[in-house]
């Protein structure tokens, strides 16, 4: 966990929250509403497949909280049942750092983009400190 951490923080993610206890995910998406998830599959009282569920049901259709599963299960069937769960990327282990740096931030690029339009079509429901460009 500490070299993605690490990772994170030279890619220049300014904000990066990390737990190893399944059932903090939850309190730290409420209170910290991040833009990306990094999640492992194979947890301790939790497995990544029940997370992806309770995440589904968190979010409403308006709110793009986009998952990137990291595993050690190489299966098209782990595969299938994340991505179908609402993952937007699967990893396995063991981890490239740079493919997992382009992953990151592509699936970053794809989360601006989506606030950037839901800020276009509904001004009022922009992000604090966002301004329509000109």
């Amino acid at each position: 966990m500490r070299l993605l951490e690490d990772l994170l923080q030279r890619e220049g993610f300014q904000q990066v929250i990390a737990t190893t206890d399944p059932l903090r995910v939850m309190g730290l998406v409420s209170a910290f509403a991040p833009d990306l998830i990094l999640l492992d599959l194979k947890m301790p009282e939790l497995d990544g497949y029940a997370l992806l569920e309770q995440l589904a049901r968190l979010s409403d259709p308006g709110h793009f909280l986009p998952v990137i599963v990291l595993t050690a299960d190489p299966s098209r069937s782990a595969r299938h049942r994340a991505l179908g769960l609402g993952a937007k990327d699967f990893l396995t282990k063991p981890l490239d750092t740079f493919e997992v740096a382009l992953r990151v931030w592509n699936v970053a690029e794809t989360t601006v983009l989506f606030k950037r339009l839901r800020a276009l079509a509904a001004p009022d429901a922009a992000p604090p400190g966002w301004r329509q460009p000109k």
